[in-house]
C-alpha cells in the first residue's frame, strides 16, 4: 500500500496547486495545516523543510529510490509529482517544454505579481495610488497574454497538465484582482473547464472554512505575513 504524501499546506492559491495534482494524480496525502497568519511557517520542524519559510511543502516517504524525500516550491513540486507519476507533465522533450515555460510564467508572473496586487490594493495599511495602478496594469497585461495563449487551444500547454494546474488557483480569484472575466473570454471559457472538474473541485475545498479566519487587517497578523519575521 503506498504511503501517503505528508502535504504542509494552507488554502491559498500556490497551496491548491499540490492538493489539485495529488487529487488528479491519484496520489494519497495527508494535509498538515501551516497557519501563515500565526506564524507556523517559521518553526525550525517546517523551516526543516521549506527553508524559505514558505508554503507549500511535501514530505514523499517514497522518494527515489525508496528514500523519503522532501520539496518545497510548489512548482518543484508539480514536477516532482508530474515526473513520480508520469501524470500531466509529458515525457517527450517538446511538448515538456510547452509546459515548462507557461509553468515558469505562472511562477515568475502569474503569481507574484498578482499577489503584489492583492497586498497593494486590499490588505496595504497605506494606499499608494502609484503601486496599486501598477499591478493592476500588470495583472490586466498577464490576463491578456493568458487569453491569447487560450484563444486556440483548450489548455494552455495544449494538454491538460500542471501548467493549468499552477495557474487556475490564481485565475479564480479575478474579481479580487480588479478584473473583469468578460474581457478575457478565452480565460473565462477555461477557466470554466477548469472548475468543472471534479479533481480541481476536491482540490480546492481542503480546508476552505480557514480563508476566512485570519484578520488581515490585524497589524500582527500583517507584521507575521508581511515582515517576514514572526512576533512575539
Amino acid at each position: 500500500m503506498q504511503k501517503p504524501i505528508d502535504v504542509y499546506f494552507w488554502p491559498t492559491p500556490n497551496g491548491w496547486k499540490v492538493t489539485i495534482a495529488l487529487e488528479e494524480m491519484g496520489l494519497p496525502y495527508a494535509v498538515h495545516l501551516v497557519n501563515i497568519a500565526k506564524g507556523d511557517q517559521f518553526a525550525p520542524e517546517f523551516l526543516a523543510i521549506s527553508p524559505n519559510n514558505k508554503m507549500p511543502a511535501i514530505i514523499d516517504p517514497d522518494g527515489p529510490g525508496g528514500a523519503p524525500i522532501s520539496v518545497f516550491e510548489s512548482g518543484a513540486i508539480l514536477q516532482y509529482l508530474g515526473r513520480k507519476t508520469g501524470k500531466l507533465y509529458p515525457a517527450e522533450e517538446r511538448a515538456r517544454v510547452e509546459v515548462e515555460q507557461w509553468l515558469m510564467w505562472q511562477m515568475g508572473g502569474f503569481g507574484p505579481m498578482l499577489g503584489q496586487n492583492h497586498h497593494f490594493r486590499i490588505y496595504a495599511p497605506e494606499k499608494l495610488p502609484y503601486a496599486m495602478d501598477r499591478y493592476l496594469n500588470e495583472t490586466r497585461r498577464l490576463y491578456g497574454v493568458l487569453d491569447r495563449r487560450l484563444a486556440d487551444r483548450e489548455f494552455v500547454a495544449g494538454a491538460y497538465s500542471i501548467a493549468d494546474i499552477a495557474i487556475v488557483g490564481w485565475a479564480k480569484l479575478w474579481e479580487r484582482q480588479g478584473m473583469d472575466i468578460a474581457e478575457f473570454p478565452h480565460v473565462g471559457r477555461w477557466l470554466e473547464t477548469m472548475l468543472a472538474r471534479p479533481a480541481v473541485q476536491r482540490g480546492l475545498a481542503i480546508s476552505q472554512e480557514q480563508r476566512a479566519t485570519p484578520n488581515m487587517q490585524d497589524a500582527k497578523v500583517q507584521a507575521i505575513l508581511f515582515g517576514n519575521k514572526p512576533t512575539t
